[in-house]
């Protein structure tokens, strides 16, 4: 089986939900990139996860939200612009914190399980995993999470590793 093939089969994608939205965001010209886990997926080996983490230029949001609720059912959150589609299990959040406005112009294409998209620059998603460890708003299970990508994408890009905060430095025995 082939890897999108596995991820549709485990988000239980069987609308073609994830083919759709990047139809969508590529007909409206979007500039967007994979952040998260996903992000983190892009740079080292894979793990599963029913998310799909984007980030799209500000300019955008709005352009974007209007679109998806037309085809999706679209919610928004103080910091974030989740789609989803009957049929799906995948999860998509679009982030809406000013922090993370910059990352689609550092954006390469990489393979995000099966799938070529713009990914965030590895040091971004690395950013990214940073704020969200240090989130204490988030559930605790979800910045162990971020600590095991960081911790990943350090092993997997050493050179990161020096200017991680000394607290993330701490929790991973850095």
């Amino acid at each position: 089986m082939q890897a999108l093939e596995f991820w549709k089969a485990v988000v239980d994608d069987s609308v073609d939900f994830l083919d759709d939205l990047i139809a969508l965001l590529d007909r409206l010209d979007v500039r967007y990139c994979v952040i998260g886990g996903q992000g983190v997926n892009a740079y080292v080996e894979p793990l599963v996860s029913l998310d799909l983490d984007l980030v799209v230029a500000a300019d955008q949001i709005e352009t974007v939200a209007t679109a998806a609720s037309e085809r999706f059912r679209v919610e928004r959150f103080e910091h974030s612009l989740n789609i989803s589609s009957p049929g799906s299990n995948l999860r998509v959040q679009v982030q809406l914190d000013p922090r993370y406005f910059d990352f689609p112009s550092e954006a390469v294409r990489r393979d995000v399980l099966g799938v070529s998209l713009p990914v965030a620059s590895v040091a971004d998603v690395l950013r990214g995993k940073v704020w969200a460890a240090q989130d204490s708003t988030r559930r605790p299970t979800k910045r162990r999470k971020d600590l095991l990508d960081i911790e990943r994408l350090v092993e997997a890009y050493p050179e990161l590793g020096s200017g991680l905060p000394e607290d993330i430095k701490t929790k991973l025995e850095y």
